[in-house]
């Protein structure tokens, strides 16, 4: 089967690329400078797409193709102005636009498309468990998801088979939001965010790329998949476990008026949260690799 994935450059689509090409699958990367693609695995490749059509790639896809759609804007990077806020919505919806033209224009239905989400679409849920059925919050960051699902919505209208991935924080050694996390820790002036009581639902790499693997094979798989390990941890939680894998002291706080002073809106990222479980993963069977968060972090720290 080839997989073809948007976004394939960043890090869960390299997590995703290695995984798959691993397992013997025909990797196709999509990128707007196909060029600048590195690290990719053994036979994978890169091919050239616009982000906002399907021309160049339609003709990839047939009954023995998967999409495993991630592309969009990093929310991570800079503050959110209105102009960065117009960004993210639209490089998601565009994108996701331009994945349902290269399948009214392919030679065949492909037989899946994985649709890129986060658990950012459920809202600041406090200490509420949260499961694939909770309702979606109202906050920003929940609008983009919302709206960056309902790009591909109408593929099921074709007979495609779609799973929705609402990802948690992904841990990595040199990706993501760890290293952020753990500067601080090493240079010993680490400490909880805020409150520190925020839930912070994570997923080590090895499991977000598992789990998608997981949900490309299995023919069950359809609607939303929370890809969050079995054991969210709280902000201070979280903190306290890195101090100890990396054997630093995290004493300092970092009250929320601060974050919010110099990250603005954006401060809403690290100060709430959801207490997001995998239900449905775990009932279609996928095992975790890391279900518990020191070792996930010794893994990827050590």
């Amino acid at each position: 089967m080839r997989i073809v994935i948007t976004g394939g450059s960043g890090l869960i689509g390299g997590g995703v690329a290695r995984e798959m090409a691993g397992a013997g699958y025909e990797v196709v990367v999509l990128s707007r400078d196909p060029a600048k693609v590195t690290g990719l695995p053994a036979g994978a490749r890169a091919v050239r797409w616009d982000g906002v059509s399907g021309a160049g790639w339609a003709d990839l896809l047939n009954a023995e193709t998967a999409i495993v759609h991630l592309a969009g804007e990093s929310i991570a990077e800079g503050r959110w102005t209105e102009e960065k806020k117009r960004r993210i919505r639209e490089s998601r919806v565009r994108s996701g636009e331009a994945v349902m033209a290269a399948i009214r224009e392919a030679r065949g239905m492909p037989r899946v498309l994985l649709q890129g989400s986060a658990v950012g679409y459920y809202g600041p849920c406090g200490d509420e468990l949260v499961a694939e059925d909770h309702p979606p919050g109202g906050d920003f960051l929940a609008s983009v998801c919302r709206d960056w699902e309902a790009s591909t919505a109408g593929v099921e209208a074709l007979g495609v088979r779609r799973a929705v991935l609402r990802t948690g924080v992904v841990l990595a050694a040199r990706a993501g939001a760890l290293p952020k996390i753990a500067l601080p820790i090493k240079m010993m002036v680490g400490g909880p965010l805020g409150s520190g009581r925020q839930w912070l639902p994570w997923i080590h790499l090895a499991d977000e790329a598992g789990a998608i693997r997981f949900l490309v094979e299995n023919d069950a798989a359809r609607g939303p998949f929370n890809l969050a390990a079995p054991n969210p941890a709280t902000n201070r939680g979280f903190t306290q476990a890195a101090a100890r894998v990396l054997r630093r002291p995290a004493f300092l706080p970092a009250p929320g008026f601060a974050l919010h002073l110099v990250l603005g809106e954006m401060a809403a990222m690290v100060l709430e949260g959801q207490r997001a479980v995998p239900r449905r993963l775990q009932e279609l069977g996928y095992a975790f690799r890391f279900p518990e968060l020191e070792p996930a972090l010794r893994d990827v720290l050590d």
